[in-house]
């Protein structure tokens, strides 16, 4: 588990096919790594990756095709900055919110503008994840936990303040960037629970507003109060 507070920008020092995957050297700059051991988790752009050597000045980690195929990891090459961040530890502070490391989707960013000394960012989630992401609720962009400051369908603002640009790869993002979201884990957890004994069925087709209004969710089957 981590909290999606970025400890330090890393970078891509080696990717290296092995096996139909991918073996990865990410330098950690300022991460101390004095307590970190082999089969440790440290999350990379928001990807949960294990710690399978430490040379010193960072980690190498095997990145699976599942990882390939469902984040944006493809898109990184040598020398790419990437955000870092170590598991999270009974002593923690848990700044942001609980964040899993496993990518939900890959999004894009669609928009940005200055905003005083801030940058707004407009971003496109895919749709499937659309209904996780919430007005004022949390999301994670390549590991950052943020929060959502406007929705409209897929697509979602964020204010980003001088800090979080400085201490984060965020400040690289333009239009057409593709990046890693993860959405809430409660909202996730909502959904299962909100199944039923319906979630034990392999095809159960998820929440639908059929669903919602015949389980007593939405008033004259409608979304409306």
């Amino acid at each position: 588990m981590f909290t999606g507070i970025i400890e330090a920008i890393g970078k891509i020092r080696a990717l290296s096919p092995k096996g139909g995957d991918v073996r990865v050297h990410v330098e950690t700059g300022k991460l101390d790594l004095a307590d970190v051991k082999l089969g440790d988790s440290i999350a990379v752009n928001g990807v949960c990756l294990t710690a399978v050597a430490l040379p010193g000045n960072g980690f190498w980690a095997d990145v699976s095709r599942e990882t390939l195929a469902c984040s944006a990891f493809s898109d990184l090459k040598v020398g790419s900055r990437v955000n870092l961040e170590k598991a999270l530890t009974p002593s923690s502070r848990l700044g942001g919110h609980l964040v899993s490391g496993h990518v939900d989707g890959v999004g894009e960013v669609v928009a940005r503008e200055e905003n005083a000394r801030a940058v707004q960012f407009r971003l496109r989630a895919p749709r499937e994840l659309a209904k996780y992401i919430a007005l004022k609720g949390s999301i994670t962009v390549d590991g950052t936990s943020l929060t959502v400051n406007g929705v409209n369908g897929a697509e979602f603002e964020l204010t980003i303040v001088p800090h979080t640009l400085s201490e984060t790869v965020m400040a690289e993002y333009q239009p057409g960037r593709k990046v890693n979201l993860e959405v809430d884990l409660l909202a996730r957890y909502l959904e299962r629970l909100l199944l039923g004994d319906q979630a034990a069925e392999s095809k159960s087709a998820g929440l639908s507003e059929s669903f919602l209004a015949a389980h007593g969710y939405m008033n004259h089957g409608s979304l409306k109060n």
